[in-house]
């Protein structure tokens, strides 16, 4: 079943079921969803859903050191539910060291053995991990990875 379909369906699931935050969760994500094909006058298919979930995921993990800053344990805890509510669309997430094996082909592949080549890796690691990994983690990996 495509993306916004399964978005649509659970949508209207959680909202009979009252599962508030679920229901505000799916409708943001799918205003989200629909703001894109509206702006760029296209309809958006699963991977390109993918990338505007993973945004949406994006903010959120972003919003929460804010919230953390200023000591909103109630915000925190509704932003990491939002979050794994979110995940749940999103292809499974690869771990650190399936990341360091994708930078590590990359590196291969363009010959890049100094930071000054980051740019050449990340452009082959981030399709390959869109959607899949946090871009912030992946950069920091690379970076790692590159000053070895």
């Amino acid at each position: 079943m495509p993306i916004k379909e399964r978005l649509q369906e659970d949508w209207k699931q959680a909202l009979k079921a009252k599962e508030k935050l679920k229901a505000e969760t799916i409708s943001m994500a799918k205003s989200a969803i629909l703001l894109v094909e509206k702006t760029d006058g296209v309809k958006l298919e699963d991977e390109q859903i993918i990338e505007v979930l993973a945004r949406e995921v994006k903010q959120r993990r972003e919003a929460l050191l804010e919230f953390e800053r200023g000591n909103r344990q109630d915000l925190i805890d509704k932003t990491n539910a939002e979050i794994e509510i979110l995940l749940g669309y999103l292809p499974q997430q690869l771990s650190e060291e399936e990341i360091l094996q994708i930078i590590k082909e990359a590196a291969l592949e363009v010959g890049a053995s100094n930071i000054k080549e980051m740019g050449k890796i990340m452009a082959l690691v981030r399709p390959r991990t869109l959607g899949r990994a946090d871009g912030k983690l992946v950069s920091s990996l690379v970076k790692d990875f590159l000053s070895k």
